[in-house]
């Protein structure tokens, strides 16, 4: 995905799942997902180098929209919209 700050994507409720280790953050994301409505934007911080190919593999399978997949050090951010 584009490289994009992380300022211009809104989110409406953030996940810390640093230090966890699969399948502990989808798990963990799928559980914040039935909280929220459709619509919705889950921000997700994640340590686990999986977690890139995991994130993907799950919104193909949910057909929740990934609208950032990033980097930063050794943290990964995702933003999640709900379908």
């Amino acid at each position: 995905m584009a490289s994009v700050m992380k300022s211009e994507i809104s989110f409406d409720r953030e996940l810390d799942a640093r230090g966890l280790n699969c399948p502990l953050p989808i798990l963990r994301t799928k559980k914040s997902l039935n909280d929220m409505a459709s619509g919705q934007a889950l921000k997700i911080i994640a340590t686990d180098p999986g977690s890139v190919r995991d994130f993907e593999a799950f919104c193909k399978q949910t057909g929740n929209l990934l609208l950032l997949s990033h980097q930063y050090g050794a943290e990964y951010v995702f933003i999640l919209r709900k379908k």
